[in-house]
């Protein structure tokens, strides 16, 4: 066989066994690799480039040694699910850095870091004075992870006791100029809704590079071309506005009546329009 067709087919064979590898292995970001899992890495991409070049040993010597190291990564994978320990002893445990505002420098130096990396490490996580952590620790990752103290956390709606409407992931029904049915039908959807959305808002599909459904059934669209203005939905805030116009309807029907039946009625029905709107009042605000 010709020299460089060998090459071809052993780079082939090492391509195709790293994907199956790839897939058997799992998919992780390096930063989420612990030690072990880096050098097996490094080591199976120099046995790929063994085997693609070194064509005086025989091609399943490389192949035999990439399956090796991948059943060693993955045993080891299955012992960390299965014991505590053997996760503690190859990935490492968490180390406290700061506790109450304090930094504890004998954890600082068993991990070998500086205090200019950790309060650089804390200003990525926007935190500029230790005195406003209350607990910060470093991960088996290398990552520093921050509770701030209660008086410098970030406000939420719960704090204000504001009520909020639940979220759910949005849909996206049309990639690139092309329909998904799928997702559509996900959401109970069809296309001829969706031919409808994108009618009122006068586009057509072809000029749609992504439109996403939100989980209260809103189109939202990007267009190839930026420079036209689309309409954003405005289907919640047209029914409050209504929902609040009938409220105030009924208000001034019970002050203009003079009938104290119909008055009472009046009255009724506007506080149990009013407790209508307090109620889906979150979900048509965001």
């Amino acid at each position: 066989m010709q020299l460089w067709l060998e090459i071809v087919l052993r780079t082939l064979a090492a391509v195709v066994s790293l994907f199956i590898l790839t897939k058997i292995l799992g998919k992780r970001q390096v930063s989420q690799l612990s030690f072990f899992e880096y050098i097996t890495g490094i080591t199976i991409g120099n046995i790929a480039g063994f085997l693609c070049l070194e064509t005086d040993y025989p091609w399943y010597t490389g192949i035999l040694a990439l399956v090796v190291w991948g059943a060693v990564s993955l045993g080891l994978e299955f012992l960390q699910l299965k014991s505590k320990t053997a996760r503690n002893w190859i990935d490492g445990k968490p180390t406290v850095l700061i506790r109450r505002g304090k930094i504890l420098e004998d954890h600082l130096k068993k991990e070998r870091l500086n205090t200019d990396e950790l309060l650089e490490q804390l200003r990525k996580k926007n935190v500029f004075q230790v005195a406003d952590v209350e607990f910060a620790l470093m991960e088996p990752s290398g990552d520093i992870n921050v509770l701030l103290k209660k008086e410098h956390q970030p406000l939420t709606a719960k704090h204000l006791g504001i009520q909020v409407g639940p979220e759910a992931e949005p849909q996206a029904v049309i990639m690139d100029g092309n329909i998904l049915d799928e997702p559509l039908a996900t959401l109970g959807l069809n296309r001829g809704w969706l031919a409808t959305e994108l009618e009122k808002l006068g586009v057509a599909v072809e000029n749609v590079f992504l439109a996403q459904v939100d989980s209260y059934g809103q189109l939202h669209v990007d267009l190839y071309d930026d420079q036209i203005q689309v309409p954003q939905p405005q289907e919640k805030a047209s029914l409050l506005a209504t929902l609040k116009k009938c409220e105030a309807d009924l208000e001034m029907f019970a002050l203009s009546t003079t009938d104290n039946i119909a008055k009472h009625m009046y009255e009724q029905c506007s506080k149990q329009l009013l407790k209508v709107i307090d109620d889906v009042k979150p979900l048509l605000i965001r």
